[in-house]
Order: structure tokens, then C-alpha cells, then sequence
């Protein structure tokens, strides 16, 4: 098992967190906050099923409407400085608990089950922001790099 799991020279292990019994949230973060549109929180929970205990939906997981509390906006700001400061534009945190368990820069997927359960088309925020930052340059006439757009 080991000798599978290290066959690229390095292993990936984390704690095994209880709370992970009743599966994780993916909250989305815009420009270094936790993305809102209309009032709505982007956000979704994946639980897991049968016996498996992932909650990835390509591993049996089902999609719920998240509960965005005190918790998750606590773990959200102590995160915000740095996606601010290493120009993230939209991400994806992963909860469990009270626990950060993973941020997804490359491939923050899943805005269209945070729409799903929320009924607010967040595409449309995102786009906004987008075309937003497009103006700013336009009126400054420079290309501004991430970091600089991450603030605006």
C-alpha cells in the first residue's frame, strides 16, 4: 500500500477529522471575500454515502444547501490577507468543521450547485467583477497584475 500510494516520491496525509462523518463545505471566495450575490452565500455541502468516507461527488458524494455561519466566515477572514495577497481572484475553501481543510485555486468547481441550492446565478457576480477590473484598466491605462486586481 505505501509503496502504491508514494510511486511519484512524495505522500500526501492529513488528520483524520470526525466531523468529516457528516461531510464538507465548499465555500467560494471573489477578490478575497466570500462571494455574495443577491443577499446568497455561493456555497454547497458534499456528503458522503455508503461506506466510503469521501464526500467528493465523482466518489459517490451527494450534493446539500450549505449553512454559511460564524464559523465558516471566521475561517474565511483568517484566509483573506493571503488570497488578497497572492492575487486569487476566485477560489474555492473546503470545511470540515471548524477546520481549512483545502483551498482550490485551479479548479474551484461548483458554482453551479451553490446556484442549485441557492437560486442566485453567481456566474453573474463573477463576470461583473471581471468586467469591473477590465474598466479600471481602462481608466488608468495599464494592466494592473493580480495582486493589484485582487483588491479592486
Amino acid at each position: 500500500m505505501v509503496e502504491a500510494v508514494s510511486r511519484d516520491g512524495y505522500v500526501v496525509a492529513q488528520e483524520y477529522l470526525p466531523d468529516a462523518a457528516d461531510g464538507d463545505m465548499r465555500l467560494f471566495m471573489m477578490n478575497g471575500h466570500p462571494l455574495r450575490y443577491k443577499g446568497r452565500y455561493a456555497a454547497f455541502r458534499r456528503v458522503r454515502s455508503g461506506d466510503d468516507i469521501r464526500s467528493n461527488i465523482h466518489a459517490g458524494g451527494t450534493k446539500a444547501q450549505a449553512i454559511v455561519d460564524e464559523t465558516c466566515l471566521r475561517i474565511a477572514e483568517i484566509v483573506r490577507p493571503k488570497l488578497v495577497e497572492d492575487g486569487m481572484f476566485l477560489v474555492g475553501l473546503d470545511i470540515v468543521g471548524d477546520k481549512l481543510m483545502e483551498i482550490n485555486v485551479f479548479s474551484p468547481g461548483g458554482l453551479g450547485s451553490a446556484r442549485e441550492f441557492e437560486k442566485v446565478n453567481f456566474a453573474i457576480a463573477v463576470i461583473e467583477s471581471i468586467e469591473r477590473k477590465v474598466e479600471y484598466m481602462g481608466y488608468y491605462h495599464r494592466n494592473f497584475n493580480n495582486i493589484d486586481m485582487a483588491t479592486l
